[in-house]
């Protein structure tokens, strides 16, 4: 949000050319999935409520709808987190470097967890492939178990290629970035650029 009105700010990659048009492309998936999935979520659970309460009698399906969107929602929330720099960080030693043992441990940092969100990928196929060949199906929905778990691997896909674009963001410019476009600060001086 800007400070003059409440309108939301466009995002505007802080990468070049075609990197960056990939970037805005993901980060508008990203948040027309969370704001969707979101709706979708409350809506749901309000009308499941209402469907026990007033008619004593609840849909036979919602519970397993609700299992989806949660799933869709963590897992397209981790790389849409990581994009605009909003990840938790435990930061008393990095803060207590100077900018080039902060740029430094950031460089690791982003490079590390973007293995490890690589890595998490990988088993996240492996599970989902070992659920695909066993062909079970939720109760309610009928619908194979494989396809809920889709958004895990797209997930983590999506944050570890944004943890790679961060390590390659600070090791091509002078300031420390928590994500391409945010550069490292706190509420007063922190700036999504």
């Amino acid at each position: 949000m800007s400070e003059q009105d409440d309108t939301p700010e466009k995002y505007e990659s802080g990468l070049p050319g075609f990197l960056g048009t990939i970037d805005v492309a993901i980060s508008k998936a990203e948040s027309v999935i969370l704001a969707v999935g979101v709706m979708l979520l409350a809506t749901n659970t309000i009308v499941g409520v209402v469907s026990r309460q007033v008619f004593q009698k609840g849909l036979f399906w919602s519970d397993e709808v609700n299992r989806i969107l949660i799933i869709m929602i963590t897992f397209a929330g981790i790389g849409y987190a990581a994009r605009h720099g909003r990840h938790i960080r435990m930061s008393a030693i990095y803060d207590a470097l100077p900018l080039i043992g902060r740029k430094i441990l950031m460089i690791i940092i982003a490079f590390l967890t973007s293995a490890v969100m690589f890595f998490l990928c990988y088993y996240a196929y492996e599970y989902i492939s070992t659920l695909y060949s066993r062909g079970r199906v939720l109760p309610a929905l009928s619908i194979p178990i494989w396809w809920i778990y889709v958004w895990v691997p797209i997930g983590f896909a999506v944050t570890g290629i944004q943890y790679f674009l961060t390590g390659i963001k600070n090791l091509t410019t002078k300031d420390v970035y928590l994500s391409t476009g945010v550069i490292d600060g706190y509420a007063d001086t922190e700036k999504e650029v």
